[in-house]
């Protein structure tokens, strides 16, 4: 029996290292989206906390440069929660991206390893018809020696 070889084994390492790196960018970019989460909750943890600490308490006086200060706060908190939104919604869809680029690269090696299953099977068919041939040949000389014909 001769042993089976895929024509196409270094594509389909290829492809198969290209889907690893794809996986491994992907992975990278979710740890990314994660901490920009991250960072973004506590944002509005603090616009929120801020607005509460704007609000005077009851029967306090309230200077204006008071209550200037703390607006002028709550805004900045405000800009920087907008900015985390944005740059979060930036990096998930970077990550789709590469969840795109991921799902191109596993359907390319799967296409390989379906073609590298089918090449096997009939390589494996092959040589059970060789194999059945010289069965066959064997036999039939058996049968012709025990007939008196000789081969």
């Amino acid at each position: 029996m001769s042993r089976f070889t895929f024509r196409l084994e270094q594509v389909r390492a290829l492809r198969e290292q290209a889907e690893r790196q794809a996986k491994e960018a992907l992975a990278r970019q979710l740890a990314v989206v994660a901490r920009h989460e991250s960072t973004l909750a506590g944002v509005r943890l603090a616009v929120d906390t801020a607005r509460v600490a704007v609000a005077p308490a009851p029967g306090q006086p309230v200077m204006p440069h008071d209550l200037q200060a703390r607006q002028a706060y709550v805004e900045r908190l405000e800009r920087e929660r907008q900015t985390a939104e944005l740059r979060l919604a930036q990096e998930e869809r970077e990550a789709e991206g590469r969840r795109s680029v991921l799902d191109g690269a596993a359907r390319d090696r799967e296409a390989l390893e379906r073609a590298r299953g089918r090449a096997e099977e009939a390589h494996r068919l092959g040589e059970a018809r060789v194999a059945d041939e010289e069965l066959g040949e064997v036999a039939l000389g058996m049968f012709r020696r025990a007939a008196g014909g000789g081969a």
